[in-house]
């Protein structure tokens, strides 16, 4: 590690003031920054914890919607029975983050605002139709994750929360990587009030994005079986040294056909 100031802020406004001091970085649970400043990747003059922020922690249910903290861990999303009951899948989806020890640090916040391209939660948000709360404004995530580690948040903005509507249906399947436990593919499917909304993460080569293909398979049927035949181009679709684009084209079909059929249990 090397040299860097840490802060621990005590609301928002204060955590804000203090990344400003120099060229700050927030850290909610830190399993994406923490990495990268050992590998010198990112180099922070300051950090600055937003654990201690009674206002970013909890989860919420009132009817349908759903608003859960920035710095909520992985384990409290996974447990929480509220949610359990209005969105399983989105509890199930965070169970199978990483092991035990990142689940009780990791948070969604931290998750989110990174956008790691093989991450969970973006794919979920995505799927959901979320809302990202900040500190100045509220963002759809159609209009949040840009690309690869790249968001609509600007430097001196802090994910304060995030709220959906639980749909009707919703599942997510990932097949991951055996070593790390982030998804090389992994499809989150939904059905609400305004259609069906199906996202993909681990194998896009600009993160995660939206199967139109599929979407437009289980708007005629919300079966698994609807996706007989169904295609996704491997043209915009991640390779490396764990699976070729053509591979995970055929693994999202194969994940979405999972995730309905979990929707549908």
């Amino acid at each position: 590690m090397y040299s860097v100031n840490y802060h621990r802020a005590t609301s928002v406004a204060d955590a804000v003031k203090k990344v400003k001091a120099g060229d700050g970085k927030f850290l909610a649970g830190g399993m994406t920054l923490i990495p990268a400043m050992k590998t010198r990747l990112a180099a922070p003059s300051d950090v600055v914890d937003l654990t201690h922020i009674a206002e970013l922690k909890g989860i919420k249910v009132s009817g349908k919607t759903v608003t859960i903290g920035a710095t909520t861990t992985h384990a409290e999303v996974a447990n929480d029975e509220k949610l359990k009951k209005v969105c399983p899948a989105l509890a199930g989806l965070a169970s199978h983050i990483g092991d035990p020890a990142v689940r009780h640090r990791g948070t969604i916040g931290g998750s989110i605002a990174n956008n790691d391209p093989a991450a969970d939660y973006p794919s979920a948000m995505l799927a959901l139709g979320a809302t990202i709360v900040t500190n100045k404004r509220e963002l759809p995530a159609d209009k949040f994750f840009k690309g690869l580690f790249e968001t609509a948040l600007k430097d001196d903005e802090v994910i304060t929360a995030v709220t959906f509507t639980a749909p009707a249906k919703a599942g997510y399947a990932k097949f991951p990587n055996p070593a790390s436990r982030y998804a090389m593919t992994g499809v989150f499917a939904a059905k609400g009030k305004d259609g069906v909304r199906v996202a993909v993460t681990g194998a896009g080569d600009d993160g995660v994005f939206r199967s139109k293909e599929i979407e437009a398979a289980l708007a005629k049927k919300f079966e698994a079986t609807a996706l007989e035949g169904v295609t996704v181009p491997a043209k915009n679709l991640m390779s490396d040294i764990h699976a070729s684009a053509e591979y995970r084209a055929n693994l999202v079909v194969v994940m979405a056909r999972r995730a309905v059929a979990a929707a549908n249990a």
